[in-house]
Parts: C-alpha cells; structure tokens; sequence
C-alpha cells in the first residue's frame, strides 16, 4: 500500500504540474515617457516680477528670506531666478517713464501693438517728446524680451506675444491696441 501511495504521488506529480514556458517577445519593449515643463509658467513668473518694478513694486528678491541658514547652503541655486542687472535697468527706466507714456496712451496717440511694442497711431501728430519716448520704451523692452528668451530658452518672438497680452491688459482705457481677429484671420486695432 505505501508503494501504491508513493506511485499514485509520483505520477501526480508528474502529470499534475502543468508546464508554463516562458519566451522572450520578438520585439524589444518600449515604453515612453515623456515629461514637459511648462516654460510659459516661468515666463509669466518673470513677466510678473518686470512688471512689478515698472508698476512701482519692487521685485521678489532671492534675498528675502536672510534669517534663513539655507541661503548659506544652497544660495546660489536660485542664481538664475533673480532678474539680469540689465533687465532691471530696463525696467527701472520703463518705471521712470510710465506715467508720460500712459498719458499718450489715454489721448490714443500711441498704442500697444501684438509684438508688445509701443506704436505712433495717430499718423502726421509731431510732438517733440513722443518719438524719443516710443523709441526708448521700445529698446528697453527689446532688452527686457530678448533676456527672458534667453533664461526660458524659447523665442523673442514667443515672449513677445505673451508679454504683448499682459501690457494690452494693463493699458488705461483709450489706449489702442492690436488685438487678433480670428473672422478676418489678422489683426486689427481696437481702442481699449
């Protein structure tokens, strides 16, 4: 009987297992993964901290925060957060000179265009202070575009157009701006 017992158990064992046969796949896998930053977040935190100096708000400094033991161990980490001596510059005069070129704004007689420039709109008007003004602002912002382009690693001509958006925002009422007409697939002024 324990004979039997041991036979019934081997063949059991035998039959029983079932036989699993486990092939490779002819193909490699692949599996992608793909992971954006979103650049434009960065770029509006910039166009925010600009925006802050020119409007009379001073810029979130790295350097806030000097109680901290931290900037001591990790402070140059956030060297590229704070903003290029020449920006600031740029924005620093773009300050100085807000107050005149909202004036010429609110009469109409310069606008904000879809590249985030300022534009002479009422054609023959000669003012003596108007064209060097326009000029000035439009180089600093140049310097202001062209800088951001660079630290986000995307185009002038991108940032130009999301920074055109937030100054066409920011306008006073009467100002004319180049806005996009999606019926006519171009743009067009319009008074704010």
């Amino acid at each position: 009987m324990k004979k039997m017992l041991i036979a019934a158990m081997g063949m059991f064992l035998l039959f029983g297992c079932a036989r699993v046969r486990v092939e490779g796949a002819k193909e490699p896998i692949k599996v992608d993964i793909s992971m954006r930053l979103d650049i434009y977040q960065h770029v509006a935190k910039d166009i925010d901290a600009i925006e802050s100096i020119v409007s009379g708000g001073t810029q979130p400094s790295s350097k806030a925060n000097t109680q901290s033991l931290m900037r001591y161990l990790v402070g140059s980490a956030y060297a590229q957060e704070a903003l290029d001596a020449d920006v600031e510059k740029a924005a620093l005069r773009r300050k100085d000179r807000k107050s005149a070129l909202e004036a010429w704004q609110k009469q109409g007689i310069i606008g904000e265009n879809s590249k985030g420039l300022v534009e002479m709109r009422k054609p023959g008007f000669t003012d003596p202070p108007v064209e060097p003004l326009i000029a000035a602002e439009n180089k600093d912002r140049m310097v202001i575009y062209t800088a951001i382009a660079g630290k986000n690693g995307i185009s002038v001509a991108e940032v130009q157009k999301m920074y055109a958006k937030r100054l066409q925002e920011d306008a006073p009422s009467g100002t004319p701006v180049e806005v996009f007409n999606s019926a006519g697939n171009d743009y067009e002024w319009k008074i704010k």
